[in-house]
């Protein structure tokens, strides 16, 4: 092995998330918010606007199934944050607090008018929830895809292998994107953009954006449906069964911060609900906005 750069097999699926959301079908457009450009992607028309936010490393190419039904009934926004695919490095460190701000600003120079249902998943659906604390008023309804459990993350679970766990992934987010950028190739440089979005926001996970999620203590009337996904991830080992069903419970929580909340239970689904189930998705996408509607007029 050579001391260019090398990266690990887990690396690898970082670099095809990044080529893959350079390469999506549709037509992204570029947005100046003032500190730096993002990427944005909208197909069809009506309102609500659905808005989506991915995982932590993942593009929105595999939302594709989604964004396609979706914007036959609405209009869908799919975008890049900051050092992801099409879109610039934007500011330090990269918390809900930054990237929300961020999104509020896209949306308002993209001319994407609300109200917003806003769709989340993973550290997507963090983004989604204080969102919806900082902007009430502009949001008509959140669905999130197995957000990461509140009490985890603020370290209150009592898992201190997982925690161990998560630190080391941190590290290794870090040393991959040190990596990349010593690299002569300019691929592997943009690769070491995206990781160092991407340990910035794993690290803050478990803690400013953690905080600033945790302290949320109600979603008042806006209407939330969260999707858990039943499946336990073999990676968590001995605790992989009992933190399923920790995280299960800690999604019906969030639910009930909402006086219209909702919460669906997907046995079969891993934590990836919108590749694993993307018609259940859809499905509740549609349901939410058909309420909307019907309650608006």
């Amino acid at each position: 092995m050579t001391r260019r750069f090398t990266m690990s097999a887990r690396a690898l699926v970082y670099i095809v998330m990044f080529v893959s959301s350079v390469a999506f079908a549709q037509d992204p457009r570029r947005v100046n918010i003032g500190t730096h450009s993002l990427s944005l992607v909208s197909a069809g028309n009506g309102k609500p606007t659905v808005v989506i936010d991915v995982g932590i490393g993942e593009s929105y190419r595999s939302w594709k199934q989604i964004t396609d039904s979706v914007s036959t009934f609405t209009r869908v926004v799919v975008y890049d944050r900051a050092g992801y695919g099409q879109s610039e490095p934007g500011p330090m460190p990269r918390n809900c607090r930054q990237e929300v701000i961020e999104l509020r600003n896209l949306l308002e120079k993209a001319g994407v008018e609300p109200p917003y249902v806003l769709v989340g998943h993973s550290l997507g659906g963090l983004n989604a929830q204080y969102f919806a604390n900082q902007f009430p008023g502009i949001v008509a309804g959140v669905v999130l895809l197995d957000p990461p459990p509140l009490r985890w993350i603020c370290g209150n679970a009592g898992f201190p292998e997982l925690d161990t766990m998560a630190e080391q992934q941190t590290r290794s987010f870090v040393s991959m994107a040190d990596s990349a950028s010593r690299s002569p190739d300019s691929t592997a440089k943009a690769i070491a953009v995206l990781l160092r979005a991407v340990a910035s926001e794993h690290k803050e996970l478990f803690e400013s954006s953690a905080q600033l999620v945790g302290a949320i203590k109600s979603f008042s009337d806006i209407p939330l449906t969260v999707i858990a996904a039943g499946k336990p991830n073999p990676a968590f080992g001995a605790s992989a069964v009992r933190f399923q069903r920790f995280w299960i419970d800690d999604s019906k929580a969030i639910a009930q911060r909402s006086t219209h909340g909702r919460f669906l239970l997907i046995e079969e689904s891993t934590h990836h609900i919108h590749r694993d189930f993307p018609q259940k998705v859809i499905s509740e996408i549609k349901d939410m906005l058909t309420s909307i509607r019907r309650e608006s007029k």
